[in-house]
């Protein structure tokens, strides 16, 4: 059974809190890491919320040259050096 720690953190004038280090690495809290607050009864909960890797993997092949294109462009190779090769016979 994990024991849970209690740690405590200061808020600032403008809402922030930081979250303690034990917990961001426990957790792989890192910057840019969308959390979501729940609200219950006796307080406040912090959910990190895990990277959808749909949404991560979204628009990362469209900078590279499509691979459906180079087959296309390789097979019209590939049929005119076999015409070449056929009419040379």
């Amino acid at each position: 059974m994990e024991t849970q720690q209690t740690m405590k953190a200061k808020v600032s004038a403008k809402g922030w809190v930081v979250i303690p280090a034990a917990l961001r690495k426990k957790f792989q809290i890192k910057p840019g890491t969308l959390v979501e607050f729940k609200e219950t009864g006796g307080g406040i909960i912090i959910i990190p919320k895990q990277k959808d890797p749909v949404e991560e993997l979204y628009g990362k092949l469209a900078e590279k040259p499509s691979l459906i294109r180079a087959l296309m462009e390789s097979r019209k190779e590939e049929s005119q050096h076999e015409e070449k090769r056929l009419r040379a016979r």
